[in-house]
Protein backbone atom coordinates (compact mmCIF):
# COMPACT_ATOMS: atom_id res chain seq x y z
CA UNK A 1 0.00 0.00 0.00
CA UNK A 2 0.99 3.50 -0.77
CA UNK A 3 -1.19 6.60 0.74
CA UNK A 4 -0.89 10.05 0.78
CA UNK A 5 -2.09 9.94 4.50
CA UNK A 6 -2.06 7.62 7.40
CA UNK A 7 -4.18 4.74 6.39
CA UNK A 8 -4.96 1.58 7.84
CA UNK A 9 -4.46 -1.65 6.22
CA UNK A 10 -6.87 -4.30 7.87
CA UNK A 11 -9.40 -4.65 5.13
CA UNK A 12 -6.30 -5.76 2.45
CA UNK A 13 -4.38 -7.47 4.58
CA UNK A 14 -7.76 -9.44 5.60
CA UNK A 15 -7.71 -10.83 2.36
CA UNK A 16 -4.49 -11.24 1.87
CA UNK A 17 -4.10 -13.19 5.15
CA UNK A 18 -6.89 -15.71 3.99
CA UNK A 19 -4.60 -16.48 0.98
CA UNK A 20 -1.77 -17.31 3.56
CA UNK A 21 -2.92 -21.27 4.27
CA UNK A 22 -6.63 -21.06 3.91
CA UNK A 23 -8.03 -20.18 0.17
CA UNK A 24 -4.63 -20.14 -1.22
CA UNK A 25 -1.28 -22.11 -1.01
CA UNK A 26 1.18 -19.66 0.58
CA UNK A 27 1.33 -21.09 3.96
CA UNK A 28 5.54 -20.72 4.60
CA UNK A 29 5.53 -17.83 7.00
CA UNK A 30 3.97 -13.69 7.00
CA UNK A 31 6.01 -10.37 7.04
CA UNK A 32 5.06 -7.04 7.22
CA UNK A 33 6.82 -3.26 7.10
CA UNK A 34 5.15 -0.65 8.30
CA UNK A 35 6.13 2.71 7.32
CA UNK A 36 4.63 5.85 8.98
CA UNK A 37 7.03 9.26 8.24
CA UNK A 38 9.87 7.55 7.38
CA UNK A 39 10.00 5.31 10.40
CA UNK A 40 9.23 1.57 10.10
CA UNK A 41 8.20 -1.39 12.04
CA UNK A 42 8.49 -4.62 10.72
CA UNK A 43 6.50 -8.42 12.09
CA UNK A 44 7.70 -11.78 10.63
CA UNK A 45 6.23 -14.70 11.67
CA UNK A 46 7.07 -18.24 10.11
CA UNK A 47 3.22 -19.83 10.59
CA UNK A 48 0.62 -19.67 7.89
CA UNK A 49 -0.88 -15.99 8.49
CA UNK A 50 -4.60 -17.50 7.96
CA UNK A 51 -3.59 -19.48 11.52
CA UNK A 52 -1.15 -16.53 12.94
CA UNK A 53 -2.84 -14.75 16.60
CA UNK A 54 -0.57 -11.94 15.36
CA UNK A 55 -1.81 -11.78 11.85
CA UNK A 56 -5.40 -12.16 13.74
CA UNK A 57 -4.65 -8.65 15.99
CA UNK A 58 -3.60 -6.79 13.17
CA UNK A 59 -6.30 -7.65 10.58
CA UNK A 60 -8.83 -6.11 13.11
CA UNK A 61 -6.87 -2.95 14.65
CA UNK A 62 -6.36 0.41 12.92
CA UNK A 63 -2.19 0.65 12.32
CA UNK A 64 -1.84 3.70 10.54
CA UNK A 65 0.73 3.67 8.06
CA UNK A 66 1.99 5.79 4.57
CA UNK A 67 3.70 2.56 2.80
CA UNK A 68 3.03 -0.80 3.99
CA UNK A 69 4.77 -4.53 2.32
CA UNK A 70 3.22 -7.52 3.19
CA UNK A 71 4.12 -11.14 1.99
CA UNK A 72 2.71 -14.55 2.33
CA UNK A 73 5.23 -17.08 1.40
CA UNK A 74 4.89 -20.61 -0.52
CA UNK A 75 8.38 -21.80 0.53
CA UNK A 76 10.61 -22.95 -2.86
CA UNK A 77 14.45 -21.70 -1.86
CA UNK A 78 15.12 -22.48 1.99
CA UNK A 79 13.28 -23.88 4.77
CA UNK A 80 10.18 -22.66 7.01
CA UNK A 81 11.95 -20.28 9.70
CA UNK A 82 11.56 -17.00 10.63
CA UNK A 83 14.72 -16.08 9.18
CA UNK A 84 13.14 -16.94 5.61
CA UNK A 85 10.50 -14.65 5.84
CA UNK A 86 9.56 -11.57 4.18
CA UNK A 87 10.22 -8.85 4.04
CA UNK A 88 14.14 -8.49 3.98
CA UNK A 89 15.56 -5.39 5.49
CA UNK A 90 18.90 -3.21 5.08
CA UNK A 91 20.01 0.25 5.32
CA UNK A 92 21.09 2.11 2.27
CA UNK A 93 21.45 5.84 2.28
CA UNK A 94 20.20 6.27 5.67
CA UNK A 95 17.06 4.81 5.41
CA UNK A 96 15.89 1.71 6.35
CA UNK A 97 14.47 -0.34 2.81
CA UNK A 98 12.22 -2.93 2.85
CA UNK A 99 11.72 -5.97 0.19
CA UNK A 100 9.68 -8.73 -0.75
CA UNK A 101 9.80 -10.96 -3.25
CA UNK A 102 7.68 -13.55 -5.39
CA UNK A 103 9.03 -16.09 -7.78
CA UNK A 104 11.90 -18.18 -7.85
CA UNK A 105 15.57 -17.19 -9.22
CA UNK A 106 17.97 -19.70 -10.43
CA UNK A 107 22.21 -19.37 -10.00
CA UNK A 108 21.29 -16.92 -7.19
CA UNK A 109 25.33 -16.97 -5.65
CA UNK A 110 26.69 -16.10 -8.75
CA UNK A 111 25.32 -12.35 -8.21
CA UNK A 112 28.28 -10.96 -6.71
CA UNK A 113 27.83 -9.44 -2.96
CA UNK A 114 30.74 -7.95 -0.57
CA UNK A 115 28.99 -5.73 2.27
CA UNK A 116 25.73 -7.41 2.76
CA UNK A 117 25.06 -11.15 3.08
CA UNK A 118 21.78 -13.24 3.82
CA UNK A 119 20.87 -14.46 7.10
CA UNK A 120 18.66 -16.73 5.78
CA UNK A 121 18.72 -19.13 2.85
CA UNK A 122 16.51 -18.01 0.51
CA UNK A 123 17.16 -16.74 -3.19
CA UNK A 124 14.99 -13.72 -2.56
CA UNK A 125 17.14 -12.24 0.41
CA UNK A 126 20.85 -13.44 -1.86
CA UNK A 127 19.07 -11.11 -4.74
CA UNK A 128 17.87 -8.27 -2.40
CA UNK A 129 21.54 -7.69 -0.94
CA UNK A 130 23.12 -7.76 -4.65
CA UNK A 131 20.28 -5.09 -5.47
CA UNK A 132 21.25 -2.86 -2.17
CA UNK A 133 25.25 -3.18 -3.02
CA UNK A 134 24.24 -2.51 -7.09
CA UNK A 135 22.13 0.34 -6.28
CA UNK A 136 24.79 2.03 -3.46
CA UNK A 137 28.06 1.13 -6.28
CA UNK A 138 26.45 2.85 -9.07
CA UNK A 139 24.69 5.96 -7.57
CA UNK A 140 26.87 7.08 -4.60
CA UNK A 141 27.28 7.53 -1.11
CA UNK A 142 24.67 10.12 -1.42
CA UNK A 143 21.12 9.56 -2.30
CA UNK A 144 19.98 10.19 -5.87
CA UNK A 145 17.06 11.35 -7.66
CA UNK A 146 13.97 9.61 -8.51
CA UNK A 147 15.14 9.00 -11.78
CA UNK A 148 18.41 7.65 -11.16
CA UNK A 149 16.93 5.14 -8.46
CA UNK A 150 14.16 4.26 -10.84
CA UNK A 151 16.76 3.60 -14.15
CA UNK A 152 18.86 1.45 -12.12
CA UNK A 153 16.46 -0.76 -10.48
CA UNK A 154 15.08 -1.14 -13.55
CA UNK A 155 17.82 -2.25 -15.07
CA UNK A 156 18.91 -4.63 -12.44
CA UNK A 157 15.32 -6.17 -12.19
CA UNK A 158 15.49 -6.96 -15.84
CA UNK A 159 18.75 -8.90 -15.02
CA UNK A 160 17.22 -10.68 -12.38
CA UNK A 161 13.77 -11.40 -14.23
CA UNK A 162 16.66 -13.41 -16.79
CA UNK A 163 16.91 -15.51 -13.98
CA UNK A 164 13.54 -16.49 -13.24
CA UNK A 165 10.32 -15.27 -11.79
CA UNK A 166 10.60 -11.92 -10.14
CA UNK A 167 8.14 -9.77 -8.90
CA UNK A 168 9.26 -7.57 -6.22
CA UNK A 169 8.17 -4.85 -4.02
CA UNK A 170 10.73 -1.96 -2.68
CA UNK A 171 10.55 0.55 -0.33
CA UNK A 172 12.87 3.60 1.49
CA UNK A 173 9.22 4.76 3.31
CA UNK A 174 8.97 7.47 1.18
CA UNK A 175 8.40 5.78 -2.66
CA UNK A 176 7.07 2.13 -2.43
CA UNK A 177 9.25 0.45 -6.19
CA UNK A 178 7.30 -2.70 -7.52
CA UNK A 179 8.44 -5.00 -10.49
CA UNK A 180 6.27 -7.12 -12.29
CA UNK A 181 7.85 -10.03 -14.00
CA UNK A 182 4.31 -12.33 -14.01
CA UNK A 183 1.36 -11.20 -12.28
CA UNK A 184 1.21 -7.68 -10.01
CA UNK A 185 -2.41 -5.58 -9.77
CA UNK A 186 -3.08 -2.21 -8.47
CA UNK A 187 -5.96 0.00 -7.61
CA UNK A 188 -5.78 3.78 -6.32
CA UNK A 189 -8.93 4.45 -4.60
CA UNK A 190 -10.04 8.04 -4.17
CA UNK A 191 -13.03 10.38 -4.01
CA UNK A 192 -15.88 9.58 -5.10
CA UNK A 193 -15.41 6.58 -2.42
CA UNK A 194 -17.28 3.43 -2.99
CA UNK A 195 -18.16 0.00 -1.33
CA UNK A 196 -16.03 -2.76 -2.13
CA UNK A 197 -16.11 -6.66 -1.73
CA UNK A 198 -13.12 -9.09 -0.29
CA UNK A 199 -12.30 -11.87 -2.45
CA UNK A 200 -11.59 -13.95 0.00
CA UNK A 201 -13.40 -13.29 3.00
CA UNK A 202 -17.25 -12.49 3.24
CA UNK A 203 -16.44 -9.17 3.89
CA UNK A 204 -17.65 -5.49 2.60
CA UNK A 205 -16.32 -1.96 3.32
CA UNK A 206 -17.80 1.22 2.63
CA UNK A 207 -14.65 3.62 1.63
CA UNK A 208 -16.59 6.71 2.24
CA UNK A 209 -17.18 5.90 5.89
CA UNK A 210 -13.25 5.84 6.40
CA UNK A 211 -12.05 8.47 4.34
CA UNK A 212 -11.86 12.08 3.87
CA UNK A 213 -11.96 13.53 0.52
CA UNK A 214 -8.67 14.30 0.25
CA UNK A 215 -7.71 10.69 0.48
CA UNK A 216 -5.57 8.79 -2.22
CA UNK A 217 -4.73 5.12 -1.65
CA UNK A 218 -3.12 2.61 -3.50
CA UNK A 219 -3.28 -1.00 -3.19
CA UNK A 220 -1.06 -3.36 -5.26
CA UNK A 221 -1.31 -7.27 -4.97
CA UNK A 222 -0.77 -10.58 -6.68
CA UNK A 223 -4.10 -10.62 -7.51
CA UNK A 224 -7.06 -8.31 -6.60
CA UNK A 225 -7.88 -8.52 -3.64
CA UNK A 226 -11.64 -7.13 -4.45
CA UNK A 227 -14.15 -9.03 -6.80
CA UNK A 228 -16.22 -5.91 -7.38
CA UNK A 229 -13.26 -3.17 -8.28
CA UNK A 230 -11.66 -2.64 -11.61
CA UNK A 231 -7.44 -3.28 -11.04
CA UNK A 232 -4.89 -2.49 -13.69
CA UNK A 233 -2.47 -5.13 -14.11
CA UNK A 234 1.35 -4.25 -14.69
CA UNK A 235 3.04 -5.48 -18.24
CA UNK A 236 5.88 -7.82 -17.90
CA UNK A 237 9.34 -6.13 -17.11
CA UNK A 238 7.40 -2.82 -15.42
CA UNK A 239 8.87 -0.77 -12.84
CA UNK A 240 6.04 1.45 -11.29
CA UNK A 241 6.98 3.33 -8.69
CA UNK A 242 3.96 4.96 -6.17
CA UNK A 243 4.42 8.47 -4.16
CA UNK A 244 1.60 9.52 -2.06
CA UNK A 245 -0.79 6.48 -3.09
CA UNK A 246 0.27 8.38 -6.76
CA UNK A 247 2.14 6.69 -9.75
CA UNK A 248 5.49 8.75 -9.95
CA UNK A 249 7.38 6.65 -12.23
CA UNK A 250 6.87 3.81 -15.09
CA UNK A 251 9.37 2.48 -17.10
CA UNK A 252 8.21 -0.64 -18.97
CA UNK A 253 10.56 -3.14 -20.90
CA UNK A 254 11.73 -2.21 -24.39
Amino acid sequence: MSANVPTDICFSFSGLRARGGRTGPHKDGWGMAMYRDGDVWTIHDPRPSADSDIAEVISHNSLKCDIVISHIRQANVGGVCLLNTHPFSRLLWGKTWSYAHNGQLEDVSALPIERHHPLGSTDSERAFCWIIEQLQARLGEDEPSLDDISTVLSELALQLKGRGVFNMMLSDGARLYCFCTTKLHWITRRAPFKKATLSDEDVIIDFKEVTTDKDVVTVIATQPLTQDEMWSQMEEGELCVFEGGEVVCQIKAN
